[in-house]
């Protein structure tokens, strides 16, 4: 309530239980377990709430769609930004998309069972991935996974993808940093043209 009063929305927020999974929210399907939203209704805000995970948003260049998707390792694991895309009745090309603050690729050390997940994805991925201190543990790029996912479907027009949640704790929470539960929320919304 307060955030919505706050930033003066047209409307409360479409709040996701967020699964880690890959399933889209939209104008037709209205889930609450997912972890995007999409929407082509000017007035409903779509959000997702991130900690470390990858908040993405993304509209199209003339303003007709918008969407918010939640990806983590686990989403990007099983695609879940290009599943938006997928829904959105757009094509590719006209995209624009913004990869908000995530844990960067400095301080995002995975085991090899998930870096593995995504070199079997393609060798495309190699390059997101350094070793880590530790035996078997490897720094792992969300952005780098992302950007690469997007330029595999012909999306040019990313923004973002500079911060990390981790290391900047002036202007971010993260949970691996602090281990305490909290979230940051990131909104997208269509007005009414004025």
């Amino acid at each position: 309530q307060q955030l919505t009063e706050y930033l003066g929305l047209p409307h409360e927020p479409h709040w996701l239980n967020q699964v880690h999974g890959c399933e889209v929210s939209t104008d037709t399907t209205v889930l609450r377990d997912a972890d995007a939203c999409m929407t082509q209704t000017i007035g409903r805000v779509c959000v997702v709430m991130t900690a470390d995970c990858l908040p993405v948003l993304i509209t199209d260049k003339e303003g007709t769609c918008v969407a918010a998707v939640h990806a983590g390792w686990r989403g990007l694991e099983q695609q879940a930004i290009l599943k938006t895309i997928e829904k959105m009745p757009l094509q590719t090309q006209d995209l624009l998309v913004w990869l908000g603050p995530a844990i960067g690729p400095t301080a995002f050390e995975v085991g090899e069972e998930v870096r593995d997940q995504f070199i079997r994805q393609g060798d495309q991925f190699t390059q997101a991935f350094v070793p880590g201190k530790q035996e078997g543990k490897w720094l792992m790029d969300i952005y780098q996974v992302a950007r690469r996912q997007l330029t595999g479907i012909n999306v040019t027009a990313v923004y973002g993808g500079e911060f990390c949640t981790y290391r900047d704790q002036q202007r971010f929470f993260s949970y691996r940093r602090n281990e305490l539960t909290g979230r940051m929320a990131s909104l997208i919304w269509m007005d009414k043209p004025s």
